[in-house]
């Protein structure tokens, strides 16, 4: 188990990102979160298999197809098991 934190920059935000991140998430067997901040990024943390969290960073990378990312920070972090399912916040 890992745990991904991402920040996506670029028009993320209105194009239905949270949404459709939640539903790769759930694909994947992730648990987390995704939300919209007040400088137009997306954050999101999410626990699971490495090789599923490399799947979802690859797909934050592009996104929805009505998105445009420009950048992603990505940080591994130690996993908590907090989390029960994956939301939007």
């Amino acid at each position: 188990m890992k745990r991904l934190h991402l920040r996506i920059y670029g028009l993320v935000q209105g194009v239905n990102f949270r949404t459709s991140a939640r539903h790769k998430a759930h694909e994947l067997g992730l648990a987390g979160w995704v939300k919209n901040m007040p400088d137009g990024a997306v954050e999101t943390v999410a626990e699971g298999e490495e090789e599923n969290l490399e799947e979802y960073k690859k797909w934050c990378q592009k996104g929805p197809s009505a998105a445009v990312v420009d950048k992603v920070q990505e940080n591994w972090e130690e996993p908590t098991g907090e989390f029960k399912g994956f939301g939007i916040k």
